[in-house]
């Protein structure tokens, strides 16, 4: 059951309320457009992706106007703000609360049964097609806030928002906030959770990295929007052709034409539904099996022999119906099996029953409650050409934010450890018939980053380490050069890996097979306070595309890693490309701003661009600058190749 949205009663109006009519928040909207873009854009979900975050801030701003030319919202008197011109304006406070609403409203999960809000879809205006719009990258501290902001609850992004960048007291941001909907126990949690992040940060608020009025804009998948055109045109001449030939006199080809009923008198569609049918590898297949790879898994759990569960899980998989929650990895089929899937497990697991099931290409795992199968659930995930350790474990369940595996017949061992810990060691967890006990899992929290917990699984061929991203398959970790990464298990990797574990939540729901760390060189600082490690983070997809490159750097004493540059779909830092180079404004102990900049060791020069400008031989650069500063990065390789830098 969930809760529904009640109506509240509306409050007596008091003295200090006032009115405000269409043209005056019309001319509120036009004098102060950037600035409640600006909000909409820091308030709104970082899920959604900075060019969609910049086109649903315009949509929301531009929406805040009350309907009708004799709306006549009541607006309360505030106290505060930014003695800019806008204290005291009714017209502004309403847009305001208006763009809070919307913006908090957008950051909701779409729910199965329920009716979705306007906010919470794509904007129908403005549509920017062919190009990817997104403001100027700023500086680390920039992209260290952006990250925190990102850790908050969608209330506690807004108090923080209307503290730091509307300069409204708290008693304000109260009311503002329970005028958006957010209940008053919420609002109380809101503000504690906003003061976790320094207010010494809200002067970057105002920084060119959250301003999404100021953008650059770069196009969009160009081989894949023509595979989309081409595609496009041919489906529709097939339609056309189609809606001919059922107008044609006599019916055309009749109801159905050549096609059987649905999966009927069709060998191959009644075999991938009947349960008797379901391929099952022997229990030590994998023993001699030249391949350690899924289709080896045995058939495992008490209900493997239950028939009607199977066919339910068989028949949901081919039609599933309205009513079955269905989600899939980035660019996976829904379809049904061409032909009988392989079973894998069938059992009960935290009050469901649960069966997964391979088909080669796709893991399909279904569950539905002990009690009935209203709130069935089918989830899909790419597999293919996993082997050895991306075939290692499957995620079986979920419960209380703990996460069980599924693990491999070939797997002895398992374990959890904290990957931001190195040297705190492994906590054993018990097997039974390949099911692990429950694990905190890193897939699901949402509050300030401390701790990323990972499995450790080990068998033959050594220790590896996976993490849970959300997704049925977890991700395999390695350490090392791109050309010839290792298992993340060892004493350097997980060193390496100990101050960036963290940042594997930007790679959460994104099909992600691999996430290598990289190390690839160390930087004296220029105050003499000992050297940063920079470190080139990749993330490799099931798909192929869609990779996520992160350069990261960090100062000696300091916990954390931060992310200072950002790229998707790139060869940076990858097998086909193993050279990265980025760049970083650096804040010395005395106050001095620096841009540092650093490539791999096969850089042979960096020259930097633009707000700052200088160049330097080998693959460091160190240059004075000033706060703000925006610089672009160009480096040449040792055999003559220019690289660009991350951005």
């Amino acid at each position: 059951m969930q809760s529904q949205d009640v109506a509240p009663r509306p409050a007596p109006r008091s003295s200090a309320d006032r009115i405000v009519d269409v043209e005056q928040a019309e001319a509120a909207l036009v004098e102060h457009y950037p600035r409640l873009v600006r909000l909409a854009y820091l308030v709104l979900p970082p899920g959604l992706g900075r060019s969609r975050r910049v086109l649903t801030a315009h949509a929301l701003a531009q929406r805040a106007l009350p309907r009708g030319s004799a709306s006549t919202p009541v607006i309360p008197a505030q106290n505060g703000g930014a003695g800019d011109g806008r204290d005291g304006d009714p017209g502004y406070a309403y847009i305001r609360l208006q763009v809070v609403r919307t913006a908090l409203e957008a950051g909701l999960p779409l729910r199965l049964l329920a009716r979705p809000r306007r906010a919470q879809l794509p904007p129908l205006l403005p549509q920017v097609w062919g190009l990817r719009l997104f403001p100027r990258s700023g500086g680390a501290d920039e992209l260290a806030l952006d990250q925190r902001l990102a850790a908050l609850s969608g209330p506690a992004r807004a108090a923080y928002v209307l503290r730091g960048l509307e300069r409204l007291p708290d008693g304000d941001v109260r009311e503002v906030l329970t005028g958006s909907g957010v209940a008053a126990a919420e609002v109380t949690a809101a503000l504690r959770e906003a003061g976790q992040i320094p207010a010494d940060r809200y002067a970057l608020l105002d920084s060119s990295e959250f301003d999404a009025c100021s953008l650059q804009a770069r196009p969009t998948d160009l081989m894949r929007r023509r595979r989309y055109t081409r595609a496009a045109l041919a489906a529709a001449a097939a339609l056309a052709v189609c809606g001919t030939l059922v107008v044609l006199p006599g019916g055309g080809w009749g109801p159905d034409g050549a096609a059987a009923p649905p999966y009927a008198q069709n060998p191959a569609a009644e075999a991938a539904l009947d349960p008797g049918r379901l391929v099952k590898a022997p229990p030590a297949a994998w023993k001699t099996s030249a391949r350690t790879d899924f289709s080896v898994w045995p058939a495992r759990g008490p209900l493997v022999r239950d028939s009607a569960l199977l066919r339910r899980a068989l028949a949901v998989w081919a039609r599933p119906g309205k009513a079955v929650h269905v989600s899939a990895t980035p660019d996976t089929p829904f379809g049904g099996p061409a032909g009988p899937p392989q079973l894998l497990y069938a059992g009960e697991v935290d009050n469901a029953r649960v069966v997964i099931l391979y088909d080669g290409l796709r893991i399909a795992r279904y569950a539905e409650p002990q009690d009935g199968t209203a709130g069935a659930a089918l989830d899909f995930a790419r597999v293919d050409g996993a082997t050895g350790a991306e075939a290692a474990a499957l995620v079986l369940g979920r419960a209380d934010g703990n996460v069980r595996y599924l693990t491999a017949p070939w797997v002895t061992k398992a374990g959890e450890r904290d990957l931001s810990k190195p040297g705190a060691g492994v906590m054993d967890l018990t097997l039974t018939d390949g099911i692990t006990s429950p694990l905190a899992s890193p897939a699901t929290h949402t509050g300030t980053c401390t701790t990323w917990n990972v499995l450790q699984l080990t068998d033959a061929s050594g220790t590896h380490l996976l993490s849970d991203l959300g997704e049925l398959v977890p991700a395999r970790l390695t350490a090392g050069r791109p050309a010839a990464p290792r298992e993340a298990s060892g004493a350097t990797a997980l060193r390496t890996w100990a101050p960036f574990a963290c940042s594997l939540a930007d790679a959460r729901g994104q099909g992600v097979r691999t996430v290598n760390a990289w190390g690839y060189t160390r930087q004296r600082l220029p105050d003499a306070s000992g050297a940063a490690t920079w470190v080139c983070t990749r993330a490799e997809t099931w798909r192929g595309d869609g990779s996520r490159v992160l350069a990261q750097f960090h100062t000696p004493g300091g916990l954390w890693g931060a992310a200072v540059a950002k790229a998707g779909d790139v060869p940076a830092c990858g097998p086909r490309d193993p050279h990265v180079l980025a760049g970083v404004l650096w804040k010395s102990k005395g106050g001095d701003w620096y841009l540092l900049a650093a490539g791999d060791k096969a850089t042979a020069s960096i020259r930097a661009t633009g707000g700052v400008t200088g160049s330097g031989q080998g693959n460091l650069l160190a240059l004075p600058t000033k706060q703000g500063a925006q610089a672009g990065l160009e480096g040449r390789l040792k055999d003559g190749r220019s690289i660009s830098g991350l951005r």
